[in-house]
């Protein structure tokens, strides 16, 4: 089904950039495309849109930084508490580097 679509589409576009009745209806419809853009109906809704869009980030944005720095904290404390008492042995034979790595501050 993907294939029939695809070629269909494909064809499609080939008529509409390969002849020129095909460009010529491109031209309309790029013509007709622009002018729903243009119209001040559409750009007033699309100002409504960003902006909700703007406050919406604003707002998600602390929960998500909220919630990674938990779950930064929490896989760090975690860390701390599963590890062994004797280090394993690295793939070369020496001994595994027993310096725990800190993150870096939240804020």
């Amino acid at each position: 089904m993907k294939g029939k679509l695809a070629f269909v589409l494909g064809a499609g576009v080939g008529y509409v950039l390969g002849t020129r009745a095909g460009r010529a209806q491109f031209e309309k419809i790029k013509g007709w495309a622009s002018d729903a853009w243009h119209d001040p109906r559409v750009q007033s809704r699309v100002d409504d849109l960003e902006s909700t869009a703007a406050q919406f980030a604003k707002d998600q944005g602390v929960a998500l930084k909220d919630k990674a720095v938990d779950a930064v904290k929490s896989a760090v404390s975690r860390s701390g508490d599963d590890e062994p008492a004797t280090p394993a042995p690295s793939a070369q034979g020496a001994p595994a580097p027993t310096t725990p790595v800190s993150p870096p501050p939240a804020g």
